[in-house]
């Protein structure tokens, strides 16, 4: 039985339910091994008098050739009803569709079953968008959608047993007070834990019980392989997870954006794209790309040949890291937890800051110019706030220069709102500069 661990989704979930009232159904969509499964059926359970959770991975050809002809909607709730051995009441249940990509037709189907009006619909799934999971079926338009991610900072203190240092942080910086440094040393100490553990609910779990980051490891690779093989059926060349594969080394180099030529040889642009695409809806990275106009309305100015791509979860990027080393051999346990990450790791930081963004519904953009004929500036991620945006800028090292955050703001001084360098240091302001500790990140 899986661990059922406190989501914010779950809100967002209920708040479906109670808007609209058996007029759409509802798509949850993420990576693999994130809990989406898990959350939604302790939903059903709380919020329904009853439900039937269909597994698309394991169900029977049987009950997949059900979605094959909808003229007789009484027979398949009839027979699903007999096969789970459940009873489905009008208006007060509801059928789970798990890992609905696995049948394209149940989805297709969604709009029909959702007209007939007799229960709801909840649909999970990973590599939805995939094209092999799409082709010859109509997308319903009465699905809305929600995206899950692992679990967040936040979410994260919760399964540690604490609830009181989020809003403590979020008082900090609501009222802009300097935060004792005793208090920053053990915030970063607990957010370390999180970056050597992660968000994936099963590493968290076997944390809990064992206390063993060797047996957290060896959760993390068998997740890792389990996308490796996701990555195989659809693409089986391999290519798309080279491409995942080399996210730490591209990263580490500093080189300001990911060039997938120089992971894969020999294949033409739209081939390439074609695999950027199949990884992106994967849902196990994050995609920051380069806007060309840094302005309130960034996606205007999105640059989709210029991107950097980020592990979705940080405790897997560790492991991904020294993926053909041994556990005794990955030295970011050891350094990570007596806070001596050398410098050339410091794209660690950068990578849970793309994580913790983007679980907070942040689109990912970054901005470079050029500095002199060979060096760049660079704006780690902008946020959109009102009519303004905010850099940020990600010190993982020395955080007193800022020499990019200043030019930035100084060439677009009427466009900037707040401006943040993210560090391990304390929270405080220094004239018009937000020094945020990485672990604010995440309230932005």
């Amino acid at each position: 039985m899986d661990t059922v661990f406190k989501r914010k989704i779950y809100q967002q979930i209920l708040s479906w339910k109670q808007e609209n009232q058996g007029k759409s159904a509802l798509l949850i969509e993420g990576a693999r091994r994130i809990g989406k499964s898990t959350i939604v059926e302790e939903f059903a359970k709380r919020e329904y008098k009853s439900y039937i959770l269909i597994d698309f991975n394991k169900a029977s050809d049987r009950i997949k050739s059900l979605f094959d002809d909808l003229m007789d909607l009484d027979y398949i709730f009839l027979y699903l009803q007999s096969a789970y051995h459940k009873t489905l009441h009008k208006r007060e249940s509801v059928i789970i569709f798990d890992e609905v990509q696995q049948c394209p037709k149940a989805r297709q189907a969604i709009k029909y079953l959702v007209q007939d009006g007799r229960y709801d619909y909840i649909e999970t799934g990973s590599l939805i968008s995939i094209k092999q999971n799409t082709a010859g079926i109509t997308i319903p338009s009465e699905e809305d959608r929600l995206e899950m991610f692992p679990l967040d900072y936040e979410e994260f203190r919760w399964a540690m047993g604490d609830t009181a240092t989020i809003p403590l942080l979020r008082h900090f910086l609501e009222t802009g007070k300097s935060m004792p440094e005793d208090l920053n040393r053990q915030y970063m100490h607990d957010l370390r834990l999180y970056m050597l553990v992660g968000g994936m609910p099963q590493a968290i779990s076997e944390y809990l019980k064992s206390k063993s980051l060797r047996a957290v490891d060896a959760v993390k690779r068998k997740i890792l392989n389990l996308y490796f093989d996701d990555f195989r059926k659809i693409d089986k060349t391999g290519k798309i997870g080279k491409l995942y594969q080399s996210i730490p080394s591209m990263l580490s180099r500093g080189v300001g954006r990911f060039y997938p030529t120089a992971v894969i040889k020999g294949l033409g642009p739209d081939k390439i794209e074609d695999l950027l695409i199949a990884l992106e809806d994967s849902k196990t990275v994050n995609m920051a790309y380069h806007t060309t106009d840094p302005n309130v309305g960034l996606s205007l100015g999105e640059d989709r040949s210029r991107m950097k791509i980020y592990v979705g979860d940080t405790g897997l990027m560790v492991t991904l890291t020294f993926w053909d080393k041994r556990f005794a051999d990955n030295i970011l346990y050891d350094k990570l937890l007596s806070d001596k990450l050398p410098a050339n790791l410091g794209y660690i930081y950068e990578n849970l800051a793309a994580q913790m963004l983007r679980s907070n519904g942040n689109e990912l953009y970054f901005y470079t110019w050029a500095k002199d004929d060979k060096h760049n500036y660079e704006i780690d991620f902008l946020l959109s706030r009102g009519i303004k945006i905010c850099p940020i800028e990600v010190k993982s090292a020395s955080y007193k220069s800022h020499v990019s955050l200043d030019v930035f703001c100084k060439k677009f001084s009427s466009r900037i709102g707040k401006r943040y360098v993210v560090c391990n240091k304390t929270f405080r302001h220094e004239g018009t500069t937000i020094f945020l500790p990485v672990y604010m990140l995440e309230l932005l």
